[in-house]
C-alpha cells in the first residue's frame, strides 16, 4: 500500500493563496450582459433560450438577465438605464453591456427613431437590437435574405413556409413560443442570418431615419457578440 504523502501547511497556504488569486482573477474577467426587451414573452423566451444554449465557456465569463418590460415608446430606453442602475446596486458591480431589444411595429415613427437615438447618445455602454418591422425578421433570416418591405402580418405565413419546406408539414407560428429558438438553430443557419443582416444593414449605411428601414434589425449585433461571431459581420462589411 502507497504510503500517503502529508503537503506541510506552509504548502497547503501557497496554493490556497493561487487558488483564491485565481478564483479573483476569473470573478474580475466576468462580464455582465443586461438585456431588456420591449416585449413581456416574444423576445425574452428568445434570448432565455439563447443564454441557456451557450457553450460552458461562455457562461464563465458572462452573467445575463433577461428582462422583458412591455414598454413601447422611447421611455423604453429610459427605463432600461433606470433598471441597469438599480441593477448595479443590487449586484454592487457595473453592468458592462446594456442592450434594449424593441420593435418599429410597436412605436411611432417619431418615438422609434427617438428611442433608437437615446441609445446611440449613450454609447458604448448601451445598444439597442432594434428591428423594423417585427422581431420576426430575425427568424426569416436564418432561411433567406428579404430586402423589401415585409408587413408584419405577413411574417406568419413566411415563417411556417419555412419550416414546412424543411419537413415540418404541420407547423404553425406561435408568436410567443419558447420553442423559437431552438426550432430556428436546428432548421436555419445562425450564420447565415448573420449575413443577411449585415446585409441589410449596408443597404441603409449613412441614413439615420430609422422608421422607413425596412426590412432591417441589429439583433444580429446581440447575437454575434453573445456567440463571438462578430468576425462573420467584419468580413460581410470588408466586402
Amino acid at each position: 500500500m502507497a504510503r500517503k504523502i502529508k503537503v506541510p501547511n506552509h504548502i497547503k497556504k501557497v496554493h490556497n493563496r493561487v487558488d483564491l488569486k485565481r478564483l479573483e482573477e476569473t470573478k474580475s474577467k466576468r462580464r455582465f450582459f443586461l438585456i431588456v426587451c420591449e416585449g413581456k414573452k416574444t423576445e425574452p423566451n428568445y434570448f432565455k433560450s439563447l443564454r441557456d444554449s451557450l457553450p460552458k465557456g461562455v457562461l464563465d465569463v458572462c452573467e445575463f438577465s433577461i428582462e422583458g418590460e412591455g414598454y413601447n415608446t422611447e421611455s423604453l430606453v429610459k427605463r432600461s438605464l433606470k433598471f441597469k442602475s438599480k441593477w448595479e446596486k443590487e449586484i454592487n458591480r457595473k453592468i458592462d453591456k446594456l442592450w434594449v431589444v424593441f420593435d418599429r411595429d410597436s412605436f411611432t415613427p417619431k418615438a422609434f427613431n427617438n428611442a433608437i437615438k437615446t441609445c446611440l447618445n449613450k454609447n458604448p455602454k448601451v445598444e439597442a437590437a432594434w428591428t423594423n418591422e417585427a422581431f420576426e425578421l430575425w427568424y426569416l433570416l436564418h432561411f433567406h435574405y428579404y430586402n423589401t418591405g415585409i408587413n408584419r402580418k405577413k411574417y406568419q405565413d413566411l415563417i411556417e413556409g419555412n419550416f414546412k419546406k424543411k419537413g415540418l408539414k404541420n407547423y404553425e407560428y406561435k408568436k410567443n413560443s419558447t420553442e423559437m429558438f431552438s426550432l430556428v438553430e436546428t432548421h436555419g443557419s445562425r450564420e447565415n442570418a448573420i449575413r443577411n443582416a449585415t446585409n441589410l444593414e449596408k443597404i441603409y449605411a449613412g441614413q439615420y431615419k430609422y422608421s422607413t428601414q425596412n426590412p432591417c434589425t441589429m439583433v444580429h449585433k446581440l447575437v454575434a457578440e453573445l456567440f463571438g461571431l462578430e468576425n462573420i459581420i467584419q468580413k460581410e462589411n470588408a466586402k
